[in-house]
């Protein structure tokens, strides 16, 4: 199982923020800082501030020293040190992991709350490996195409770090809180093979019934808020530790930006909310995904999807609120 506590990276931010916030209230430049402990780097500080290096311990005792913070405060620092630099310790937990994957679990572990919407995919917690290497494969195709540097990971290997990752679900006994708005042309027949989709749906339907997630479908046609149309897909975590900040991971495509600022969070925060106010209840998602199951049964025959082969999409249209093949 994924760790319940969060991953070095998300320590390393959060012991940055209290250092940073130690030398503001002790009135001190970056400068006097390495001018008293005698560093050689002037951009050492900038780094553990900013989270950006593996912390040592007694770098970080020094200048907790220099800022005078109590012993409660010293001891609840430098085990956050010790946390943030067991990076090899952290990825044991998992039976596989890739760099593609790992950002995101890094996020994921120790979240008490995930919130996660995407307008033409299935988010990668609840892909099927079938799809989940539809989706690989495919991306992969165009970076082949762009000239792009060829992966060192296999798919098969990208595949089971995502499906890795995807435990935290059912961990016990701190499971996140996990809610995921899923547009309904991202379960349409332009996503993969009868049979990858009907395995995806089937996994959704089960997915749903857990106590600790809710799936909320958006029906392609409904409008959200005052016509308000989401331009990228998104996810907003937040943590167990009340003083880890939330964090909104923005993907862009071929680009994700994740940030911490409270007017960015405030704004994905509102658009969540329009969101599920406009898509199916929980319960009538449920009912959905199972009719959708059903329609996809006589057509999702035996196949061979090795590495996102895949038939022709099929056209579908709405007619009196229901989904039918044309």
């Amino acid at each position: 199982m994924p760790p319940a506590s969060p991953s070095p990276i998300l320590r390393r931010r959060r012991l940055g923020t209290e250092l940073r916030r130690l030398r503001e209230a002790a009135g001190l430049t970056g400068d006097q800082v390495i001018e008293r402990i005698g560093w050689a780097s002037a951009s050492k500080l900038s780094r553990l501030e900013n989270g950006r290096s593996r912390p040592d311990p007694q770098d970080v005792q020094d200048l907790l020293h220099l800022y005078g913070a109590d012993e409660a405060l010293r001891k609840e620092l430098l085990g956050i040190t010790e946390e943030a630099g067991d990076m090899r310790g952290w990825l044991r937990n998992f039976p596989v992991m890739t760099q593609q994957q790992r950002s995101w679990a890094e996020l994921e572990a120790g979240c008490a709350e995930i919130s996660e919407y995407n307008p033409v995919l299935v988010p990668g917690l609840l892909q099927t490996p079938g799809y989940a290497r539809v989706r690989i494969v495919s991306a992969r195709q165009v970076g082949e195409r762009a000239g792009d540097p060829e992966p060192t990971e296999e798919p098969e290997t990208e595949v089971q770090a995502r499906l890795a990752r995807q435990s935290l679900l059912t961990r016990e006994p701190d499971a996140p809180r996990y809610t995921a708005v899923l547009e309904e042309a991202a379960l349409g027949r332009r996503a993969g093979p009868p049979k990858v989709l009907h395995e995806q749906l089937e996994q959704l339907c089960e997915l749903a019934l857990l106590p600790n997630v809710t799936l909320h479908v958006l029906p392609r046609d409904t409008p959200i808020g005052d016509w308000y149309l989401p331009p990228t897909a998104f996810s907003v975590y937040r943590f167990a530790d009340p003083l880890d900040p939330e964090t909104v991971a923005i993907e862009g495509g071929f680009t994700d930006v994740m940030s911490t600022e409270a007017k960015t969070l405030n704004r994905y925060k509102v658009v969540f909310e329009w969101l599920c106010t406009a898509a199916l209840p929980a319960s009538d998602t449920l009912s959905w995904l199972i009719e959708a199951t059903g329609r996809l049964t006589e057509t999702a025959s035996p196949s061979t999807v090795a590495y996102g082969s895949a038939t022709a999409p099929v056209q579908r249209r709405r007619h009196s609120g229901r989904l039918t093949e044309r």
